[in-house]
């Protein structure tokens, strides 16, 4: 054979540079293919703050979590995750459902209200808190205006701090709840 002529590989051989490259860019293209494209950009986030004070029946309670928030009171999903940065619950909804992913598996609830009883131990009006977070009151119930806020479902929610991203809202009635959010601005 002379110099310039290439002869294949015997069979079960040495590959060829070509088809050594052809097979890495192949990987290439399939590992792009399977990279999930990133998740929208959260409706809101921020650090959510629960309080259930004792009662007769049962101990206070506090729960902490960083959050995110898409969607309305009809369909949406919520994440709360630790300081960490691992996913402490999930939740998502639409009309007649509400699923609840965490620790305890994956558990499904006709109403965002059961839900948020199994979630926080303390039933909250979840549906106006959505709201709430946006610095309105729902649209689903009557709400008195007061000088620094309103007042909705039993809910005396503040908005002194909101311009600054805070906000709280407390629920007198037994066992007494406080809920306080800290918003994240985008810049």
């Amino acid at each position: 054979m002379s110099a310039g002529s290439r002869s294949a590989p015997p069979a079960g051989g040495v590959p060829t540079r070509r088809a050594l490259c052809a097979a890495a860019a192949l990987s290439l293209l399939g590992g792009c293919a399977s990279i999930a494209p990133p998740s929208p950009a959260p409706d809101l986030a921020g650090r959510l703050a629960v309080n259930v004070d004792a009662s007769p029946l049962s101990p206070a309670r506090n729960f902490s979590a960083d959050f995110e928030l898409r969607g309305d009171a009809l369909r949406g999903l919520l994440r709360l995750t630790g300081p960490l940065g691992a996913t402490l619950a999930e939740v998502r909804w639409q009309p007649g459902m509400a699923e609840l992913s965490d620790g305890q598996g994956t558990r499904r609830f006709d109403t965002l209200d059961g839900m948020a009883q199994a979630l926080f131990g303390e039933a909250l009006a979840l549906a106006a808190l959505l709201d709430c977070l946006r610095g309105r009151p729902w649209p689903g119930a009557p709400a008195t205006v007061r000088g620094d806020g309103f007042e909705q479902l039993g809910w005396r929610v503040g908005l002194a701090g909101f311009a600054g991203g805070n906000l709280q809202a407390t629920r007198d009635r037994a066992p007494a709840v406080t809920v306080r959010a800290r918003l994240e601005r985008p810049a």
